[in-house]
């Protein structure tokens, strides 16, 4: 039987995570939230990774966390997954889940913790912990708030029932809703696109649109002297696609 295990490749500027457990409809084990802050740790580093997607091995997104790892303390089993969650949350580069299936649980924590979610049409999505009396993170729900409004929210995680594709793009869990098979050609298509435009655009608005205050002067000087906008206008002007080469990550 396949070992449950987080799988990575790299290309063209895209670097892939696949959530893998299959046996279980992808959940993932406290080894596999322990992994995941370590294994984007090195992608946010390289500068040949552009932009990550984050999907779940075969027709499956991520059905939550193994309830069979829940044998360890409730404190420490939701702590690893609030810091694999925050791992991909601060990922300086854009990030975009893929879902198909099951987006549940823990499932819907990670692809909320991404800043983009494109769904295949039959795609399910729910935050259950009132199905377990577990108490949902504080930094998780102020996230999923930020995405769906207070009331959605509520809904989710009063209730822990599952909503379709169509409801979760109505609420804007998701951005895109694709038909059966369409996904992985429009995620791919759209990872070209986000690899093809300025680092540095996406790199400050990724820092505003968390609510970053601080940084104006840092980013209009990484601007100065970074030669995009250069390039960025003289391309428009000149008819061709710009060859922009901001390779930063942003600092503190």
């Amino acid at each position: 039987m396949e070992q449950p295990q987080l799988e990575q490749s790299v290309a063209d500027g895209v670097a892939t995570v696949v959530i893998s457990n299959p046996a279980k409809r992808n959940a993932m084990t406290a080894a596999m939230w322990r992994a995941l802050p370590g294994l984007l740790a090195p992608l946010a580093a390289d500068p040949a990774v552009r932009v990550l997607v984050l999907t779940g091995a075969g027709a499956t997104f991520c059905a939550g966390a193994d309830i069979s790892s829940l044998s360890e303390p409730g404190d420490e089993q939701q702590s690893l997954a609030v810091r694999a969650e925050e791992a991909l949350a601060a990922f300086p580069k854009p990030t975009l889940a893929a879902v198909r299936g099951y987006c549940v649980g823990g499932g819907s924590q990670l692809a909320a913790a991404c800043d983009l979610r494109f769904a295949e049409e039959g795609a399910l999505f729910g935050i259950t912990p009132a199905k377990l009396g577990i108490v949902y993170p504080s930094s998780s729900t102020r996230r999923l708030v930020s995405l769906v409004g207070p009331s959605a929210a509520k809904y989710l995680l009063f209730s822990a029932e599952l909503v379709d594709a169509d409801r979760a793009l109505r609420t804007g869990l998701v951005d895109e809703v694709l038909p059966t098979g369409e996904l992985g050609k429009r995620v791919a298509e759209f990872a070209r696109t986000l690899v093809s435009r300025s680092q540095l655009t996406q790199a400050a608005a990724k820092e505003f649109a968390a609510g970053r205050t601080d940084r104006d002067a840092y980013w209009a000087e990484q601007a100065r002297g970074s030669g995009d906008t250069a390039e960025g206008i003289a391309a428009f002007l000149e008819r061709r696609a710009p060859r922009f080469t901001y390779g930063g990550a942003g600092g503190a």
